[in-house]
């Protein structure tokens, strides 16, 4: 197995550009992109439950975790065997949690680099609403079927979408996480309104960041070449992209109305809806905690 690629990855907040960002990447022969990827959930299987084995256990412990670690990387690298580019990209909105265990693998903590896509958080959640009414319209939405009555309501869906468990919730706080934890110089972030209105100037910087040759994208044609059954996540048209990268204008104002913009939901939201614009330092907020910690006013 060879082990002669690199590996990046990419994370940060649904709905935030992560499937655009990977089909323009992809025009570049040199990089091999996912869909979203399961091998991150994989090792972290592997992880946590080698331990459990008696037999591990009974090992010398220098020598188990040298094995852990062979055995993992060799997992990692592994899932890009068989891809023939040099420069391997890999999606899954959780890296940032497992930062320490990705320097791990793939050689320190120096080489680690994630591109981070991040979005006004109103309009991830308007994004989602979105999502929720055109997929309702013929069938049920997976978070409805354990939260029937609170997701009878825009109001309730809004609250149920930013609790710690649920996918904007979760992915906020690991990315703020992983900048308590000191991860910011690993980190790149792309603003999905900057990624539409200014698509060179963006990719530019990502070449920058990651220290490769620049590549002439097309993005009046962004072909996908990821492709994903959305039925899995039980959302209609999850990953689906548009084929030019033009201007999106804010969703949330014609989505949601006062009984969610009046809400202290919203206002939370509200205050952290460009969280990264700062680089807030603040530690332990969490978008569904009903008094946050004080905290610089986000950009407008």
């Amino acid at each position: 197995m060879s082990e002669d690629k690199t590996v990046y990855f990419v994370a940060g907040l649904p709905r935030s550009g992560s499937t655009l960002l990977m089909n323009i990447l992809g025009q570049n022969p040199r990089y091999y992109v996912t869909p979203t990827s399961g091998i991150l959930d994989m090792l972290a299987q592997v992880r946590n439950t080698w331990d459990k084995n008696d037999a591990n256990r009974a090992r010398d412990r220098q020598e188990n975790e040298v094995l852990k670690r062979n055995v993992l990387r060799s997992m990692l690298y592994g899932y890009f065997e068989k891809e023939p580019q040099p420069v391997c990209f890999d999606k899954n909105r959780y890296w940032l949690e497992f930062l320490e265990m990705a320097a791990e693998l793939i050689g320190g903590r120096d080489r680690v680099r994630v591109l981070v896509t991040v979005r006004d958080l109103r309009d991830v959640l308007a994004s989602f609403e979105g999502l929720y009414r055109k997929t309702s319209a013929l069938g049920q939405v997976p978070l409805e079927m354990n939260n029937v009555v609170k997701c009878k309501t825009a109001l309730g869906r809004f609250e149920l979408f930013i609790d710690d468990a649920q996918p904007v919730g979760r992915a906020f706080n690991a990315v703020r996480d992983a900048l308590t934890r000191g991860w910011r110089q690993n980190m790149h972030f792309i603003d999905y309104e900057q990624l539409t209105n200014h698509p060179r100037e963006v990719l530019e910087g990502v070449y920058r960041f990651l220290d490769e040759p620049l590549f002439r994208h097309d993005f009046d044609n962004v072909e996908q070449i990821t492709t994903e059954d959305d039925f899995a996540y039980g959302f209609k048209d999850l990953h689906k992209i548009r084929m030019k990268v033009e201007p999106q204008g804010p969703q949330w104002p014609s989505i949601f109305d006062d009984s969610v913009q009046g809400s202290p939901a919203w206002k939370r939201v509200a205050h952290f809806a460009r969280f990264w614009d700062k680089a807030v330092t603040a530690q332990g907020i969490s978008l569904h905690q009903a008094n946050p910690s004080p905290v610089p006013p986000a950009a407008s």
